[in-house]
């Protein structure tokens, strides 16, 4: 009993339990926005942008993807969240964190997603904008 207890404790402590991954989401046929982006939180320290897509399927992690800058023409900037995909869910919904921009500035950007190995879902947004307080 004692030893059975050890090697479940060892696994634990050693991340073999929790760093299990999930099953492999069917890959969709086709992946695109169905809500969004939208920017439902702009602040002085945090702007989260917003978007919904089909699920994507593929590999259990994927990541949603900002790009942004104050010139249309260079979205320079680059911030990404990490989210793990529900097999059980029809759809994904990506938020991606922007800290700490300027006061009273207009901001363009565009989103996208793609799994932990860094392949495209294969969709981008248009360009859209958003001006901080």
């Amino acid at each position: 009993m004692n030893k059975a207890l050890l090697t479940l404790s060892i696994m634990i402590l050693s991340g073999s339990l929790l760093a299990q991954e999930s099953p492999i989401t069917p890959r969709a046929e086709r992946i695109q926005i169905s809500e969004g982006p939208e920017v439902p939180l702009v602040g002085g320290y945090l702007t989260v942008i917003r978007w919904t897509v089909n699920n994507p399927g593929g590999l259990p992690v994927h990541y949603g993807v900002v790009h942004y800058g104050t010139d249309p023409k260079n979205l320079s900037q680059t911030a990404k969240n990490p989210i793990r995909l529900n097999p059980y869910h029809s759809s994904t919904v990506f938020r991606v964190n922007l800290y700490n921009l300027a006061p009273k500035t207009t901001f363009y950007y565009t989103v996208k997603s793609m799994d932990s190995r860094g392949k495209s879902d294969g969709v981008t947004s248009l360009m859209k904008t958003f001006t901080t307080q």
